[in-house]
């Protein structure tokens, strides 16, 4: 069998990591068909996440995970039912639509992602949409609907993306780009204020851990660190209601509340919980943050023991900076759709990876890089920042080579059962064991909105 890729060499810039071993992974190396290896980005990622936390606890090997979980895991929402119900896919107007010479993949779950997308095409009804398309090119619709703060992408092929400028922009460096606060010479080092818990299930248990972050991947990076025990505070724009299935998939063992940031009284009670935070994921566009002094740097700068990780769609510079994106199109856009295309009765149509893998990949990698940068602090007495994007995480995907044979058979997902303010919930675990045990959520999800403003 193939061994699992390991993709925590971008983690090993962390003094507490360069001689952590990989976690151990067990199960079937191949699973889901297709042409690229995306079983190894989901295993890889997931075994960063575990390694660690095997460093920050200085017992190599206690935390491991396997193919089964982890394959179940990154199909959390497919396995997800809410009071019997399967949970809302896409929105009318999302998806694959033609255009004049190819094809574009929209994303209207969000209104005011549909709002933006009609009115930069001066249409009202998704078959205005598709009318609108076909008499404009792929790429001159993509910049119509994003100039209008909309979200779209071309579907280009592999070649397409490498000869644009954002190519070289979403590829450079490496996968988890951590940077780390210069020592001050009038600065004493100082003890970490946290120290992990002696309990293998939640050793980062009094760990606060604020969270501003929407959709999938921060979610799921925060999802994770919550069932490690972490207090999770999720923090919303009360303007810009989340989906409700999809914060119910994210929402297990934290809580959730809404502050408008530009409201003076909200940014105050968001700066007091910084000052008592221990790490902070924020995943919003590129620099979206940054006018209400939420940069990494200038959150390192007034407190140089903070853990900050952050991602974006499309990453920092290059010409799409600041430009809204998700999973599916970052697919779209980097040659995914096209390697999984296929030809039917209506010709050639684009195509998707079997699940949301960028997502979930990128958020075990913000989950990893949050755990080594405390496990470093635990030695220093310093924190640092990482950064993540989906479109880095694609060429992470795009560089693995590819696997011999035709994989292996999956069991079938342990099934979870929970009740929440939402009924009854059906729901797959965590993809690491502690142990040998596979973690577990403590809580459901709460109400939308309705935690306040401070830790437990």
């Amino acid at each position: 069998m193939d061994s699992v890729p390991d993709l925590t060499g971008s983690l090993r810039v962390v003094e507490a990591l360069k001689a952590q071993p990989v976690a151990p992974s067990n199960g079937p190396r191949q699973w889901w068909k297709g042409p690229l290896d995306v079983e190894g980005l989901a295993l890889g990622a997931v075994q960063a996440a575990a390694t660690s936390l095997n460093a920050l606890v200085g017992v190599p090997g206690r935390y491991s995970l396997a193919s089964g979980a982890t394959a179940a895991a990154f199909d959390s929402l497919g396995h997800l039912r809410i009071a019997g119900e399967k949970p809302e896919g896409f929105a009318p107007m999302s998806g694959f639509r033609r255009t004049s010479d190819g094809w574009i993949r929209l994303h209207a779950n969000y209104p005011h992602h549909a709002a933006r997308l009609t009115s930069a095409l001066s249409v009202s009804t998704p078959q205005d949409v598709e009318h609108a398309l076909l008499g404009m090119t792929s790429v001159a619709a993509e910049e119509a609907i994003t100039a209008n703060n909309g979200v779209a992408a071309a579907v280009r092929t592999r070649d397409e993306w490498i000869a644009t400028p954002m190519y070289g922009t979403a590829s450079s460096g490496p996968w988890i780009r951590i940077s780390r606060p210069p020592p001050s010479a009038s600065e004493s080092p100082q003890l970490s204020r946290w120290f992990p818990a002696a309990v293998p299930r939640h050793p980062l248990a009094g760990l606060k851990v604020l969270d501003l972050t929407r959709v999938i991947a921060g979610p799921t990076a925060t999802r994770l660190l919550g069932a490690l025990g972490a207090d999770v505070l999720r923090i919303d724009p009360p303007q810009l209601p989340e989906l409700s299935d999809v914060f119910i998939d994210s929402g297990f063992d934290k809580r959730s509340a809404e502050a408008d940031l530009r409201d003076p009284a909200a940014m105050e009670a968001v700066r007091l919980l910084i000052e008592s935070a221990d790490v902070v994921v924020t995943g919003y566009r590129d620099g979206g943050l940054d006018p209400f002094g939420l940069a990494p740097e200038a959150l390192l700068l007034a407190r140089p023991d903070l853990v900050i990780v952050t991602l974006s769609a499309w990453g920092s510079g290059g010409p799409w900076n600041g430009r809204r994106g998700f999973d599916s199109l970052v697919q779209a856009a980097c040659g995914i759709a096209e390697r999984y295309g296929r030809t039917t009765d209506d010709g050639w149509q684009p195509g998707a990876l079997p699940v949301q893998a960028l997502d979930h990949a990128t958020g075990y990698g913000l989950a990893a890089a949050a755990i080594a940068l405390l496990a470093e602090r635990l030695r220093s007495g310093r924190g640092g920042a990482a950064r993540l994007s989906l479109a880095r995480t694609a060429e992470e995907l795009f560089r693995l080579p590819a696997v011999a044979g035709h994989g292996g058979s999956l069991p079938d997902p342990e099934l979870r059962v929970m009740d929440s303010p939402y009924g009854r919930l059906r729901y797959v675990g965590p993809p690491i064991m502690a142990d040998g045990v596979p973690l577990e959520y403590s809580k459901g999800p709460v109400r939308y909105g309705t935690s306040h403003l401070r830790w437990q």
